[in-house]
């Protein structure tokens, strides 16, 4: 039985007295430490969790929480309405579910701020935003019985993007159509946030109908093709990783980490000579494109960011990359694979099952979702549309960091809600 809890945070609530980012307190101490002269509110944005980073910025905000059938306790954000417009309390609006990338959390859809981030445009549009945290980040590190961080035991991490999309997305899916009354919502997910998505249409096939329209941008199934010199270098070893890191006790990957810290906080504000070394790590892990890069974020990204995933996730692509498959988890040995699925593979993700209409957002230069890779998802999808983002150097993180990705991605996707909405 799904046990779901509703907290709602009334926007009176004292700053002082909530949580914070998940890196600020290095953040802070950084700028203590060596005098910097920042941005006031990059500063701030950068120390402030989501809650309240939501209501710095005058949107109403609500903090839910939902109990996943295997226990996980999972921390949804959400905009019920604008601010400046479409700001009517309690009317009822089409519902958006918003889906964060690896290593992120729902901070990616408004740390850049009103007018530019991807929710708070959504809300002054007219529409009831959700944005889901997956087990393991930041702001869902709980379960019923189980520690994130016992010592020598990893049980809490035993999970990879495929628990995300078969539990976590059906618990907070159903949890906010409850809320809202709405019998279907849109979904847009980003990066892991489309390779969860996947995963539910294909396990779990009845959503199907309670999804009007999937705005998947830089999709991510099949990664044959990617061109990421990280996950190129893990891929061969990805069998192992998680083995290898459970012998000592290690189940997460890049939890709040004091090198990210550092690089956020002292090295890579305006005033930093370093600056440019920052840039060049964030697009050699996202892809290359200095013409959206706007680096007087960075200390903002890096206050929110890594927000921490399990070793499992990261090895489950590894897989994909070295067998050339979109598959389930390989459990190591045939043995081990045929106790798990009774067959001595994991078998693929059966993707025609994905039948709500499914939009690909894909680009020419995105080293995660390589345009081969992504055909060939769009082949197996029931009801796949591609479309291209008009820029050819656009790339992974500029989806969610790009400085025109609203003019060039979100306004688009949002015409296409509204259209099929109006044809509904």
């Amino acid at each position: 039985m799904l046990r779901v809890g509703l907290l709602v945070v009334a926007t009176c609530v004292s700053l002082a007295a909530a949580r914070r980012s998940p890196n600020a307190d290095t953040v802070e101490k950084w700028v203590k430490d060596v005098n910097a002269r920042y941005s006031d509110n990059v500063l701030e944005d950068a120390l402030l969790d989501v809650p309240d980073l939501i209501r710095k910025y005058r949107y109403p905000v609500e903090v839910h929480s939902v109990t996943t059938e295997d226990g996980y306790i999972l921390e949804m954000h959400r905009i019920p309405h604008g601010r400046d417009a479409n700001n009517v309390p309690n009317q009822k609006k089409p519902v958006v579910f918003l889906m964060h990338g690896m290593l992120v959390s729902s901070a990616d859809y408004v740390i850049f701020g009103p007018g530019r981030a991807l929710a708070y445009v959504l809300a002054e549009e007219g529409y009831d935003v959700w944005m889901g945290n997956a087990r393991g980040n930041y702001y869902s590190r709980k379960h019923v019985r189980l520690n994130p961080d016992a010592l020598l035991s990893t049980a809490f991490w035993k999970f990879s993007w495929e628990e995300i999309g078969s539990k976590d997305l059906p618990a907070m899916i159903d949890y906010a159509l409850a809320v809202s009354g709405e019998k279907g919502l849109h979904y847009i997910g980003h990066s892991q946030g489309t390779t969860s998505y996947f995963v539910f249409g294909a396990m779990r096939p009845e959503y199907n109908s309670k999804i009007i329209s999937m705005h998947a941008m830089a999709p991510v199934a099949y990664m044959a093709h990617n061109q990421s010199p990280i996950l190129n270098f893990i891929s061969p070893h990805a069998n192992r990783i998680e083995s290898l890191a459970s012998l000592i006790g290690i189940g997460e990957f890049l939890p709040s980490n004091e090198f990210t810290q550092q690089l956020g906080s002292k090295y890579c504000n305006d005033d930093a000579l370093t600056q440019p070394i920052c840039s060049a790590v964030i697009m050699i892990m996202g892809g290359w494109n200095v013409d959206q890069h706007n680096a007087t974020m960075l200390p903002v990204i890096m206050g929110h960011a890594p927000a921490g995933i399990s070793v499992r996730q990261l090895a489950h692509y590894g897989q994909g990359i070295a067998a050339g498959h979109f598959r389930r988890y390989d459990q190591g040995s045939r043995i081990a694979n045929y106790r798990a699925y009774g067959s001595f593979s994991p078998p693929p993700y059966d993707l025609s099952k994905v039948t709500a209409p499914v939009f690909l957002h894909y680009s020419d230069s995105d080293p995660l979702a390589h345009v081969n890779d992504v055909d060939r998802l769009f082949r197996e999808l029931a009801r796949p549309t591609k479309i291209r983002v008009p820029m050819a150097s656009f790339s992974h993180v500029d989806f969610n960091y790009g400085i025109n990705a609203k003019e060039l991605v979100y306004d688009r996707i949002i015409n296409l809600i509204k259209a099929i909405d109006a044809s509904v």
